[in-house]
């Protein structure tokens, strides 16, 4: 059985070793203490950090592809070039469109799902819905026109497709609009997971939506009702409720790097590090597509409309892990918030986690957290295509 030993490895939620994962398959079948013998079935690490792989919950696209117009060679491309940034599983985002728009994309991401599965790739995990039923008083970059209440009816014509609604892992929506603690009721008893975003609520009204069965907000003070110190709002209430996984964009930029210390330590051990990357992700600086919104990205990095507001990013899941320890968070701290967070979120304890019984995806990061090696399954990931991602003034280039 093939053996991978390291001088650190993520487990519990800390740092310690050395230790050796033991692989049958796809699966880790024993976490051994100390170094074994020498084998031909043994890589020994001689440094740095073996980590469960990352797992992105909101990413729009990457690498030239917008994720809701991808065709099964793009999702081929995107998930065998996401392990060079460590990410082994994703929850592709489409953002607020046409119902039928939407299904179209979602039947197209159900059947690429099919395709990859047990490849030497990331894995897609299903899709987060970001939108319609969103607050037109926080929108952000997402087109009005487009957005709805989340009433039966509209909910019956996202659902109705089942290739389509099969493919539905993730709902974000607006808490506070006419329809949404019973709509979330049912996406919950569906086993759709259901977070609270671009939305203009009070904390008592994300209070009630988690009594409901919500469980995250979305990114994190952006496109939300900021904290007061009299009504907390939604970012409040998503600090201080523990039943609540908070989706943080550590890109420096979409919050600020005190803002990132003070969310990681409010929320310790529930924050869900993600990208809310764009198509520009892993490119040069030029023009690229949010769904049918044309949005430029200058040398900053930074994805912006034609009115100049922030459209996602382009930040990779690596990055942020980097950006999270540059402001003072232990290492364990941040890979902990790119594993075991989400996969805990989404209900896969199979994934973000060293330790038996669990799929063998697994990082080789250095010592200043880089990936130089990533397994999914147990099998070395290969870059599509040979590409190698560089970082590049702040930006990824995908070279």
């Amino acid at each position: 059985m093939p053996i991978i030993s390291s001088p650190l490895l993520l487990l519990d939620g800390a740092l310690s070793g050395p230790a050796a994962v033991v692989i049958e398959g796809d699966r880790i079948v024993e976490v051994r203490p100390g170094r074994p013998s020498v084998s031909d079935d043994h890589l020994a690490l001689g440094e740095g950090i073996l980590s469960p792989g990352l797992i992105d919950l909101q990413v729009n696209g990457a690498f030239g592809i917008d994720f809701i117009a991808a065709e099964a060679g793009d999702w081929e491309r995107i998930a065998g070039t996401f392990p060079a940034t460590g990410v082994t599983s994703f929850q592709p985002t489409f953002t607020t469109a046409p119902i039928d728009t939407l299904v179209g994309g979602l039947r197209r991401a159900s059947a690429a799902r099919e395709k990859l599965h047990g490849g030497p790739c990331a894995r897609l995990l299903g899709v987060h819905v970001e939108g319609p039923f969103l607050s037109p008083a926080r929108a952000g970059v997402h087109p009005t026109e487009h957005m709805l209440h989340p009433l039966a009816e509209h909910l019956d014509a996202l659902l109705a497709d089942d290739a389509a609604a099969s493919a539905i892992t993730m709902l974000t929506l607006a808490p506070e609009l006419p329809g949404a603690i019973e709509a979330i009721r049912r996406l919950v008893a569906r086993g759709i997971r259901v977070s609270m975003g671009h939305t203009d609520a009070t904390a008592a009204q994300v209070r009630r939506a988690t009594d409901a069965g919500a469980s995250m907000v979305t990114h994190i003070f952006n496109a939300q009702r900021g904290l007061g110190h009299r009504e907390p709002g939604v970012a409040g209430q998503g600090l201080a409720d523990d039943r609540l996984t908070v989706g943080l964009i550590a890109d420096l930029m979409h919050v600020s790097a005190e803002i990132v210390a003070v969310v990681m330590r409010a929320a310790a051990g529930r924050v869900a590090l993600v990208t809310d990357a764009i198509a520009a992700a892993g490119m040069p600086p030029g023009q690229y597509v949010l769904g049918d919104i044309l949005i430029d990205v200058g040398e900053d990095g930074l994805p912006r409309d034609g009115a100049g507001a922030i459209a996602g990013s382009t930040l990779t899941l690596d990055s942020a892990v980097r950006n999270v320890v540059s402001v003072g968070v232990a290492p364990a701290a941040a890979l902990h918030a790119a594993t075991r967070v989400p996969a805990d979120l989404i209900g896969r304890s199979d994934l973000g986690r060293i330790e038996s019984g669990a799929l063998a995806d697994l990082v080789w990061f250095t010592d200043d957290l880089r990936p130089q090696r990533t397994w999914v399954g147990g099998q070395p990931s290969r870059a599509a295509g040979g590409v190698t991602i560089l970082e590049s003034a702040g930006a990824p280039v995908l070279l």
